[in-house]
């Protein structure tokens, strides 16, 4: 096991970037907060086994223990995941701690697999950063190498795969990442000291989904579900998305695979996604995506305490606890979506994206997909190359920056990836053919998952701080929203779901939120 364990001592310094002392972090251990889940691991020298505060086994000595800011810290300095608490099904707040965002922004790239077929120097380019303060702002907040935290995350993905489906033991190997049977082998037995099997074994898998793999995703309770799943029906495109009140289904192509996707809330502070994908390869991916859309790693209480400073939106946040911020499940999608919102209503725009799926969406035949009436994927940006986007029932100017949207895209599909910073990915986005400031901020929001993305010119967030007849003009609402920083998109988000609950009647001449 690694030296890191004699480190820290209970008298010593905590790990470097926690934001907690020793005593914190054991007090929180010994009244199983569930507050601090996800925040912080704890490592047990005696077992050489590391849990989170919500564990049920008896608390050690605090000579025993030593406290880390994520579980790949811990499993770098050699502990192994609890079997019993199961770290990985504690909620991922790394990347929303608000501690770097360039760590952060990381996290996403990581969990998406910029790592699994490519090294840390090139993740770092893409950030704007060097390699070295790279690695070094990870040790600092994660306490963890880049490296170590996707070796972990496919550890931890591999352990839920085998304790909560019945694949076969090659599959579960496939669809975390592994590279061999023999390297998923080795990695089990070297860290829980026995076979993948065996793991198995110890706990009753779920029934398993009809032709699919049924994986369970936790959250930072409340969640707000009654509210994303109104946002998603509103912009749902007919053909490509179902959502119900208590199930979201969709069709998804990624990385050449296709399939569809189907969410269900449960009881137990976590979604239920139920994956059909032919390709298991693929699976990480997915998983990504269904979090980054349903913003699983956003804690609430945090971003909601920063918000309520403000007295205009603190009733707002009362009221909605759990509210998140929607994500997308493709850039080029959210883009295409967003310049055909331009202008017109979100009914409208979602009626032009049905449009163009049925016109030149890739027809799908799962099963399951054409169970829940699912029949086309969205267009990938090749499809729309050459085409005369325009006679779908659209302005000339708009079909024309469609088709130059598209053709940008297919020479640079890295496009909608995170950049150093915000201000850089708005200006890397606002060059795109058709995409201006608002349209950036909104796919920035989005796609790009920026906490702090904030389209100010927005009508619906203009006609949400109406007061006694007096609309703010955008420079008026940008000012205002500086006291809202780091958490402007939660913001925006809040504004939205109050402008939503006003009368229709107050709002048919301007409604123009778009995507």
């Amino acid at each position: 096991m690694s030296e890191n364990r004699e480190t820290w001592s209970p008298r010593g310094p905590i790990f470097p970037g926690m934001d907690m002392d020793f005593e914190a972090c054991r007090r929180a251990f010994a009244t199983r907060d569930a507050r601090f889940d996800g925040r912080i691991f704890c490592g047990v020298k005696t077992t050489g086994i590391y849990c989170r505060p919500v564990c049920p086994a008896r608390t050690p000595k605090a000579e025993n223990v030593v406290f880390y800011p994520s579980a790949a810290a811990a499993q770098e300095a050699g502990f192994r995941p609890c079997l019993r608490c199961r770290p990985e099904a504690s909620p991922d707040l790394g990347a929303w701690r608000g501690t770097s965002n360039t760590v952060s922004r990381a996290l996403a790239l990581i969990e998406g697999g910029a790592l699994d077929g490519g090294d840390v120097d090139g993740l770092a380019g893409r950030l704007g950063v060097g390699e070295r303060q790279l690695r070094r702002l990870f040790r600092q907040h994660l306490g963890a190498s880049p490296v170590a935290v996707a070796q972990t995350r496919r550890v931890l993905l591999a352990k839920q795969l085998i304790q909560e489906t019945r694949l076969p033991m090659g599959e579960v190997a496939l669809a975390a990442g592994f590279g061999s049977i023999r390297r998923f082998n080795e990695t089990f037995q070297q860290l829980f000291d026995r076979p993948p099997g065996a793991l198995r074994r110890s706990r009753q898998a779920e029934a398993p989904a009809a032709g699919g793999v049924t994986v369970r995703l936790p959250y930072k309770p409340p969640y707000d579900w009654g509210a994303m799943i109104a946002f998603l029906e509103a912009r749902a495109i007919p053909g490509v998305e179902r959502v119900e009140p208590r199930r979201y289904a969709r069709t998804l192509a990624v990385g050449g695979a296709r399939g569809v996707v189907i969410v269900t809330p449960r009881k137990d502070n976590a979604l239920s996604a139920e994956i059909h994908f032919s390709r298991l390869e693929a699976l990480p991916a997915i998983i990504a995506r269904i979090r980054r859309v349903f913003d699983l790693t956003a804690d609430p209480a945090l971003i909601g305490d920063h918000l309520s400073q403000d007295p205009a939106l603190a009733p707002l946040v009362a009221a909605r606890p759990g509210l998140r911020a929607p994500g997308a499940w493709d850039g080029f999608e959210l883009a295409v979506r967003a310049i055909l919102g331009q202008q017109v209503t979100v009914a409208a725009a979602r009626n032009l994206a049905g449009k163009l799926t049925e016109a030149y969406g890739e027809t799908i035949d799962e099963p399951a997909a054409q169970a829940l009436g699912l029949t086309r994927i969205f267009p990938t940006s090749d499809r729309l190359v050459g085409q005369d986007i325009a006679a779908l029932g659209m302005p000339g100017a708009r079909g024309r920056a469609l088709e130059a949207l598209a053709r940008t895209v297919l020479e640079d599909p890295a496009i909608f990836t995170p950049r150093a910073d915000l201000p850089s990915a708005i200006a890397a986005l606002s060059a795109l053919p058709g995409v201006g400031e608002w349209t950036a901020q909104y796919i920035a929001l989005r796609e790009l998952r920026e906490p702090d993305a904030f389209p100010g010119a927005d009508i619906g967030l203009l006609r949400a701080l109406e007061a006694e007849g007096a609309r703010p003009s955008p420079a008026q609402l940008l000012q205002r929203a500086e006291r809202w920083r780091p958490w402007r998109a939660y913001a925006a988000q809040h504004l939205w779901a109050a402008d939503a609950a006003k009368p229709q009647t107050r709002k048919k001449t301007d409604d123009r939120r778009a995507a």
